[in-house]
């Protein structure tokens, strides 16, 4: 009865400190989702300045969304996939001049960027704390097509024949995205990114866009 006594003490002790072994390990989230708006600054090539309004003034504003998903194979490194679209619409209007005389011709642009892109996060994942700042490091490839459409022309007599009315072009390159952000934890299983910003440097066509990516949502 002793050696019972003693065996099963002993089985409880060591079923009790690898318990707790195993909380300390693995009291952490193995992975997340995040959903939420990206604001894209595309680098244009034109450098008017170094100022933060030169910054802005230089690239255009697309506006779209952000997904990734992030295993943890740690508490504190997780691979992730992140994907990411963002857009451009504008039209141009302006004067052309023909043998027939002046023209008003006006065309729209629908331009978009996307990112497919594979990495490396750091982030303290514990199931505690309230504030989780994270930084990742990704690498992959971009996408960008540009559409030329609706194009109009007045007075008609005199508008130039279009070289190419309605038409599309896309490429497809390297990218990347450096940086990181803060998300604010709510619950064990919620967590809100009030910022991400990231480098997102895309080489396309022979020549490189200094991107910035800055991005807030949701993390699951």
């Amino acid at each position: 009865m002793k050696k019972f006594i003693l065996a099963l003490s002993l089985t409880l002790a060591t079923s009790l400190f690898l318990s707790a072994q195993t909380t300390a390990v693995d009291d952490y989230k193995k992975g997340e989702v995040y959903v939420g708006y990206s604001n894209g600054q595309i680098d244009t090539g034109i450098d008017t300045g170094n100022s933060a309004v030169d910054f802005f003034q230089d690239r255009e504003n697309f506006n779209g969304f952000n997904v990734s998903g992030v295993y943890n194979v740690s508490r504190y490194v997780g691979i992730k996939g992140d994907f990411s679209g963002t857009y451009n619409r504008k039209r141009f209007t302006g004067e052309v001049g023909s043998p027939g005389g002046p023209s008003i011709v006006s065309v729209k642009n629908s331009n978009s960027l996307y990112n497919f892109l594979g990495g490396v996060q750091v982030k303290n994942n514990s199931n505690s704390g309230r504030f989780k700042p994270f930084a990742h490091a990704l690498v992959g490839g971009a996408h960008a097509r540009a559409k030329i459409s609706d194009y109009t022309c007045s007075p008609t007599v005199t508008c130039p024949v279009p070289s190419f009315p309605d038409d599309t072009f896309s490429e497809t390159g390297f990218a990347g995205a450096f940086g990181g952000g803060i998300d604010i934890r709510l619950n064990k299983k919620i967590q809100i990114r009030v910022i991400q910003l990231d480098y997102n440097p895309v080489r396309i066509d022979g020549s490189t866009q200094n991107n910035v990516r800055i991005g807030a949502g949701i993390v699951f």
